[in-house]
């Protein structure tokens, strides 16, 4: 088993490398806070870190042995985080423009705790003007008061984690739901008329062949969700299966790289064949006039983003920070009053254009006139030798006037990113919590 996490077997979701993130940077986090608005579109961000139970190839930060009590303080514990974050000069009086519910499980919570906690974020925030709020669910916890409670609350787009249909494969990668509630929370779901639905899939789950990934793409499309988001298996270091692996000595037996981009591949062109289209290297969208991801594009395009609960990652005014990852050590400086923000990073200015520059690509085209008007530099200039071995590669369709990589570059574009990489010392470390979707 590998010591490391190598490249294109994680999901990149930032850049510098987490790796690089420490305490030393928490006092310009602060002052970050402490200062006057930038300009950028702002955005909120929750974590609720419950799950019925822990999936085996799973690596953010969650709990599944939390008590009623335990749940009810830290549903008050994220509405009181965002009232001392409302209050910072940075953020105060202005209009969020998105917001995501992550996990964790954010359907875990009771009607009750949504609602009261729904209303503590409207006395901080509000998001009557956001164009998105995303809401995260696993079949197993919504019931259909649920569902009419976050239609009611104002969820733009319900996400909701199938993962696979297979009955077998679910349990064999400790998944709590099974078929059948996947089946019956769409009902509620189709009924309540929400403006977007998404549906999770993951290629190369344990267990998994030709035939039952086909078989769960098809009973996906059978379900009509306004888009649908697929994940290639990783395993980390911090698996229970990586755990498990190191000490039996016996290596998971699932799908390799090769085998998982090639499923979603055939899976993009089924989807494609019924009328959706690519909308980023995971998704594929029905109606692309219609469907968007202003979370998804606002954050990869450099906006503001408040993070709420424990181990949540944000992003104010170009400055990288992490939340106490910790349970104690974040309800303990929440109820104390203050941010409980644990580690950070500021980047440089050229940082920041790489960051945009490889999270732009993973939409599968670069938007160069963009970075050129914002930062000054001409992305086809600046990786001019990154884009020649792109084509020789056969991963670039075309260079001008935009970047755009091909089929294949698309749905290995985790593994081709590294090679934008500054000279920065380390590898993108797997984070805690990280934001879905």
């Amino acid at each position: 088993m590998s010591e490391s996490t190598e490249p294109g077997s994680y999901f990149i979701a930032n850049y510098p490398p987490f790796a690089r993130w420490s305490a030393e940077a928490v006092p310009a986090v602060l002052g970050a806070f402490a200062a006057p608005p930038t300009g950028a579109p702002l955005g909120l961000y929750l974590h609720v870190p419950f799950c019925r139970k822990r999936c085996k190839f799973c690596y953010f930060r969650v709990y599944t042995d939390t008590s009623a009590a335990d749940v009810e303080r830290y549903s008050r514990a994220l509405a009181a985080e965002a009232a001392i974050a409302a209050r910072q000069p940075a953020v105060a009086g202005r209009t969020l423009r998105y917001v995501y519910f992550g996990g964790g499980t954010p359907s875990f919570l009771s009607v009750r705790q949504l609602e009261r906690l729904v209303e503590g974020l409207h006395a901080s925030f509000g998001w009557s003007d956001a164009e998105e709020v995303t809401f995260e669910c696993e079949p197993g916890t919504l019931s259909e008061p649920k569902v009419k409670a976050l239609k009611a609350l104002g969820v733009t787009r319900l996400s909701l984690g199938v993962e696979n249909f297979d009955d077998a494969i679910l349990e064999a990668n400790g998944r709590a739901h099974l078929s059948a509630e996947i089946l019956r929370a769409w009902e509620w779901i189709r009924a309540a008329g929400f403006p977007s639905t998404n549906v999770d899939l993951i290629a190369g789950m344990l267990g998994e062949t030709s035939d039952t990934w086909d078989a769960t793409v098809e009973r996906t499309l059978a379900l009509e969700p306004d888009s649908v988001t697929i994940y290639q298996l990783e395993l980390p270091l911090n698996t229970t299966f990586v755990h498990d692996a190191k000490h039996s000595g016996v290596p998971v037996p699932v799908a390799d790289w090769a085998t998982k981009r090639a499923w979603v591949g055939r899976a993009f062109d089924r989807f494609a064949a019924a009328g959706y289209a690519p909308s980023s290297g995971y998704t594929v969208v029905r109606d692309p006039a219609r469907v968007q991801f202003r979370y998804r594009d606002m954050l990869w395009e450099g906006s503001d983003l408040i993070a709420l609960g424990v181990a949540s990652f944000g992003h104010l005014s170009g400055i990288h920070y992490q939340n106490a990852p910790h349970w104690d050590d974040y309800l303990g400086t929440v109820e104390g009053g203050r941010l409980p923000v644990a580690r950070g990073l500021v980047p440089t200015r050229r940082e920041l254009f790489v960051r945009e520059t490889i999270l732009g690509l993973k939409r599968g085209s670069l938007d160069v006139e963009r970075l050129r008007r914002k930062y000054g530099i001409d992305p086809l200039e600046e990786f001019a030798g990154q884009w020649a071995s792109l084509g020789e590669e056969g991963c670039l369709e075309a260079l001008e006037p935009r970047p755009r990589l091909s089929r294949k570059g698309l749905l290995m574009v985790d593994a081709l990113l590294p090679r934008f990489f500054g000279p920065s010392p380390g590898e993108a470390a797997v984070p805690v919590a990280a934001h879905g979707g």
